[in-house]
């Protein structure tokens, strides 16, 4: 797509979906208190983005609206439970999620707003470590690991016997949820003897200062950082590393480690206030940009057409059943968040 296109894309659908949405520019009704949106720190970067842009605009002007990080499982603990009518997730909303909603009769739709790679990162004054393959990062991560996995030798022999420092998210991420399924094989064995936080920037900064440290989190935060840390590449088939990339996670090469990132909506609230729904139509129609100045991975640029549609359509549910993705590829990914939807069980 040439420079020329995707600037029309940028203007022509958000004001397609404005008049769908919205009522062809006129500005949203007053809204009763400020818009909630809450959840995962990995997608918080691009709706920090999505507000600014949206506050400096004829409809976003008289609009509150309020933007916490707190983790994916804690955002959406807070959507279903009717507290936030918006929630920011690193992964697919869980089973648990999915009846506690259903018991508060939320409604709601699912909009995938971008790709991620977990970057597996560790300072720029490690000289030593450049790969390393998942059954080393179980070995490292896992439970079994817990109090006796504490030198760098230990995950490799041919690294150094200097002391190992874990950095990762907490049990409120999605992070942390999805890197434990891909590499543990479920999210409870994991090892507790870490530090952990649920904003990045900690994690960022507890392996930028320390070249003993080792760290996860998403792509963005690698890619705003990447002075001060390195990501190592990882191989999930014997003699094969990949480093987290646009390119490897959009070409499905970065496995087990790619996902999909989402917005939540709550339906019933984006329908009784105008507010949510102008909001969300210009964050979606715009979604490219925001995801790219990000640093995060785009959808394909027609795919936010797509999202677009989905949006005003008001395709209700998740496309993932209640699942992990783990190992999906992006392009099956995509085709499930569009296909499946339209089963009655995953509404």
């Amino acid at each position: 797509m040439t420079t020329h296109q995707r600037g029309a894309l940028y203007l022509a659908t958000p004001l397609a979906l404005a008049a769908l949405l919205a009522g062809c520019g006129q500005a949203p009704t007053p809204q009763a208190g400020p818009i909630r949106i809450t959840g995962s720190s990995t997608v918080f970067p691009i709706l920090k983005l999505a507000v600014a842009g949206y506050r400096g605009t004829a409809r976003g002007r008289d609009v509150t609206v309020e933007l916490s990080e707190v983790g994916t499982s804690a955002g959406l603990r807070a959507f279903c439970a009717g507290e936030a009518p918006i929630a920011n997730a690193s992964r697919p909303i869980s089973t648990e999620e999915l009846q506690a909603c259903a018991a508060k009769g939320i409604t709601f739709i699912e909009l995938p707003l971008a790709f991620d790679a977990i970057s597996v990162v560790v300072s720029g004054g490690n000289d030593w470590a450049s790969s390393i393959s998942t059954q080393e990062l179980s070995r490292t991560w896992s439970a079994p690991a817990q109090g006796k996995v504490k030198a760098w030798n230990q995950v490799n022999s041919d690294w150094p016997e200097r002391p190992l420092r874990l950095c990762s998210p907490g049990k409120d991420s999605g992070t942390f949820d999805y890197f434990n399924e891909a590499i543990n094989g479920n999210k409870a064995n994991s090892r507790t003897d870490v530090e952990t936080s649920e904003d990045d920037n900690v994690i960022v900064a507890c392996v930028a200062d320390d070249p003993n440290a080792m760290g996860y989190l998403g792509f963005g935060y690698y890619k705003a950082n990447a002075e001060q840390l390195k990501a190592l590449a990882v191989d999930a088939a014997a003699g094969r590393a990949v480093a987290p990339s646009l390119q490897a996670v959009q070409d499905g090469s970065y496995q087990p480690l790619s996902r999909p990132l989402f917005i939540y909506v709550n339906d019933q609230e984006m329908r009784a206030n105008d507010a949510i729904r102008s909001f969300v139509g210009f964050t979606v129609g715009n979604g490219l940009r925001f995801v790219e100045e990000a640093g995060s991975i785009p959808l394909p640029p027609d795919t936010y057409r797509l999202v677009e549609s989905k949006l005003y359509r008001h395709i209700l549910g998740t496309s993932f059943g209640g699942d992990l993705p783990v190992g999906l590829p992006i392009a099956e990914a995509l085709r499930r968040s569009f296909d499946d939807t339209r089963k009655p069980e995953y509404r």
